[in-house]
C-alpha cells in the first residue's frame, strides 16, 4: 500500500481533530517533555494496523520511536501490551485519538472477519467484504479483511462488471446485459450478474455470467442453484448473513459469502493508550 496514501488520511484525520492547536496539551505540558506511553488491548481479537497507528506519531514528532511487541494478523488478548511508544509528551497526547480511531477500527474489521471464517471452516465458501467502504477508507478496510483471514471482493467499479438489479432492469434484462456487455469488455474482465430467482440464475447461467450472486435467497434455494449450475459459475451468496446463519450458508456449496457489514458497520476494537 502507497505510504503516501496512508500519510493523506493521516493529514487529515490529524488536521480535523487537532486543527490549530490542542488546547490542553499545549498549554499543560512543556514542549520538551519527552514521555513513553503503551498500546494495551482490552479485548481478545486481532491486531491490525499497527504500523497506521505508529505513523500518526512518526509524521508528528520526528523523535518518535517504538517497540513493537505485536504484528497485524497476531491474536491479542485482553492486557497485551501491543507497543511501547516514546516521544515528546505534548504530540503523543495529540496524536492519541487519530491513531487509536484507526487502530481500533481495523482491528475490529479484522476480528470480524476471523470470526466469519471461523464460522464457515470446513467448507469450501470464502467470506468477502463488499465496497461498503467508509469514503477514502477502502483500502486500509479492505486489507483489514485480509488480515483476519478473508479475501477482497471488487476495490472499484473498474475491477469487474457486476450487473446489480438495476442495471439489469435499465438494460432490459440479463441477457441483453451480459451480451451487450460481452461485446464490449476486454478479456480480462469478468462479468457477475445479481439474481433473485432459480429462473434468474437459469439466464445468467446460459448468458455465460462468470459469477452469479444469489441475493437474499433462503437456504433451500441456493442449494438447488449449487445443485443447477454445478461448477460453471462462481455462486456468491449475499444479503443479511450474519454470525447466526452463516455456517449454515457456507454449508449450501456456494463459493463466496460477501458482508457488507464487515466494513460498514463493524464494532472497534477495544485498545488503549496509557501513558507510563
Amino acid at each position: 500500500m502507497l505510504q503516501s496514501y496512508i500519510d493523506r488520511i493521516i493529514h487529515m484525520a490529524l488536521e480535523e481533530d487537532v486543527n490549530y492547536q490542542d488546547v490542553t496539551s499545549d498549554f499543560l505540558i512543556d514542549e520538551k517533555q519527552i514521555s513513553k506511553a503503551v498500546f494495551l488491548a482490552k479485548a481478545d481479537g486481532i491486531l491490525c494496523g499497527l504500523p497506521v497507528a505508529l505513523r500518526v506519531f512518526e509524521l508528528l514528532d520526528k523523535d518518535f520511536s517504538a517497540i513493537v511487541y505485536k504484528q497485524d494478523g497476531d491474536r491479542l488478548q485482553k492486557g497485551d501490551r501491543i507497543a511501547e511508544l516514546s516521544g515528546h509528551t505534548r504530540l503523543l497526547l495529540e496524536g492519541e485519538r487519530t491513531a487509536l480511531n484507526l487502530l481500533q477500527h481495523l482491528s475490529g474489521i479484522a476480528t470480524a472477519t476471523a470470526a466469519a471464517v471461523a464460522l464457515t471452516k470446513g467448507t469450501f465458501a470464502s467470506i468477502a467484504d463488499t465496497r461498503k467502504t467508509l469514503p477514502g477508507l477502502r483500502a486500509l478496510q479492505k486489507y483489514a479483511v485480509t488480515v483476519g483471514g478473508g479475501k477482497n471482493h471488487r476495490f472499484n467499479l473498474s475491477d469487474a462488471a457486476m450487473l446489480k438489479d438495476n442495471h439489469i432492469d435499465a438494460a432490459g434484462g440479463i441477457t441483453p446485459a451480459i451480451t451487450k456487455l460481452r461485446a464490449k469488455l476486454g478479456h480480462m474482465t469478468k462479468i457477475e450478474v445479481e439474481t433473485r430467482s432459480l429462473d434468474e440464475v437459469r439466464e445468467a447461467l446460459a448468458a455465460g455470467a462468470d459469477i452469479i450472486m444469489l441475493d437474499n435467497m433462503d437456504l433451500e434455494t441456493m442449494r438447488r442453484a449449487v445443485e443447477l449450475t454445478a461448477g460453471r459459475a462462481k455462486l456468491e451468496a449475499s444479503g443479511n448473513i450474519t454470525a447466526q446463519t452463516i455456517a449454515d450458508v457456507a454449508k449450501t456449496g456456494v463459493d463466496i459469502i460477501s458482508m457488507g457489514a464487515l466494513t460498514h458497520s463493524v464494532q472497534a476494537f477495544d485498545i488503549s493508550m496509557k501513558i507510563q
